[in-house]
Order: C-alpha cells, then structure tokens, then sequence
C-alpha cells in the first residue's frame, strides 16, 4: 500500500517532534569536552547518542509498534516492516563532543523502502530541515530551495575530511574540483547537506556515508529542488557513500568523481 500525503505529513510531523525532543537531551551534554567509549568500528559514542536514540525509539515502539527502526547505536528491530525509521541521534559526534556546534539528529522513514521523509535537526543553532515526498522542504518551517548555481567556477564544494577523501579512490577528483571550483571548506557531516538543501552551498561531498548518516537526505534534498546519489550516481540512502548538489551540477560532480 503507497503512502498517502496525510500519512506523509503526520510521520514527517512527529519526526520532527522526536529531533526535537532528543536534540533538547544531546544540550544538556553539550558545551565542552564530553567523554566517550569507542564502537567496534573505532568511531566514537557519548552517553547523550544513547539516550537521544533511546528516547526516539521508545516514543515509536509506543506509538507505532509494528515499524521498524534500524539506528546507530542499537541496531535494526522489527525487520521488514512496511515503515522503517532510520536514526542518527547524534551525527558528528566528534563535533559535539568538542562543543562544535555543527552536529544534527538525524530521522529518515522509508515506506516500502522508498525514502519518503527526512528530519534533520541542529540544536544548538536551532535549524531544522525537513521534508516530506511531495510535500517540499522546509528550513525552520519556511520553504527552502538548493542554489541555482550551475557552473562549477561558482559553486562552493564542501566535504567532511580532506584528508579522507584525498585517500580514497577519488581524491584525484576531488582535488581537480577543488582547483576549478569558487572554493571549498569542511562545513561537513550532515550540516553540509542541510546547507546544499537550503541553498547555501553547492555540494556536499561524503565518500563513506551509512544509513543513518545519509537517513533524511534522499528526501530533503530531492523535495529542495536538488539531487541527492552516492558518489556512483544511485538514488539510495544505503549506498556507502553520497553526493548532495543542486541539481544542475549534479552530472558534472559525478564526471569529476567517477573512479573506473
């Protein structure tokens, strides 16, 4: 069964109400150095990530107890469901864990595995971004656009690490972007594909992006006017890595990091 708009619309209200209330829990930890343990996978986690994921997921099971939610910190429950919710309660933890205010709570939803609503909430700057399939997206619940740039000498590239992308398969074209564009920075993680979707910037470029991190933005880059793919051109939130631009810059960035 597709998704109706009033269906869209409520799941994109209350998703935005759940970043809401979690980003008031990542503040109260927020403002200097907070400690963390170290994951599996070496990256770094603060007890405000596991209370902000708490609080959204108990919220869902009570209200939808048959969706499923696939986070970072507590893994997928109820596999298969028609509604999946996926969560971020905290993307850029090093950022928050400095007092770096440019760090988001994270909620996208798939109906039937198609990203259908995304929530991106930055607390200490109180800028939420959010969308709904059909419905556009928002900045602070004012209508927002990508840029109309559509020449790569004016357009500002934004990525996460240098340093990471210098490393990988394409960082040759990522230097040459670099040298042709206006001009780049580290505005990174999820604050940088919030600044492409509300037309502050050109493009985010993120050559290792999981689930939860890339969750909202298929969506609310898409209903901003602008395109949202890994850096192999696939329209999915699952893909290992993405590529946020307005739209008429999208097919160029691609050319200059296609690896092959």
């Amino acid at each position: 069964m597709s998704a109706s708009e009033t269906e869209i619309r409520d799941l994109l209200d209350y998703a935005t109400t759940l970043a809401h209330e979690a980003g008031d829990i990542t503040l109260k930890y927020f403002g200097g150095v907070v400690a963390s343990d170290a994951k599996g996978d070496g990256t770094p986690v603060t007890i405000a990530d596991r209370e902000a994921e708490q609080l959204i997921r108990s919220r869902i099971e009570r209200r939808f107890p048959e969706h499923s939610i696939l986070g970072e910190e507590y893994g997928e429950s109820n596999p298969g469901a028609r509604v999946r919710w996926i969560l971020d309660p905290i993307d850029a933890t090093r950022s928050f864990m400095r007092g770096v205010p440019l760090y988001g709570v994270l909620i996208g939803i798939e109906i039937e595995d198609e990203s259908t609503v995304g929530v991106a909430h930055f607390p200490p700057l109180q800028e939420t971004v959010a969308a709904g399939r059909g419905l556009g997206c928002t900045w602070n619940e004012r209508p927002c656009r990508v840029s109309e740039v559509d020449r790569i000498e004016d357009a500002v590239i934004c990525t996460t690490d240098v340093e990471r992308i210098l490393s990988r398969p394409q960082g040759t074209g990522w230097r040459n972007l670099q040298q042709q564009c206006a001009f780049s920075r580290t505005w990174g993680d999820c604050y940088g594909h919030a600044l492409v979707a509300t037309g502050r910037i050109e493009a985010q470029v993120d050559p290792v992006m999981a689930p939860w991190d890339a969750g909202p933005f298929l969506t609310i880059v898409t209903e901003a006017g602008g395109t949202f793919t890994t850096l192999g051109g696939e329209a999915t939130v699952h893909g290992g890595s993405g590529l946020s631009s307005c739209s008429g810059l999208h097919d160029t960035l691609l050319e200059f990091l296609h690896v092959g």
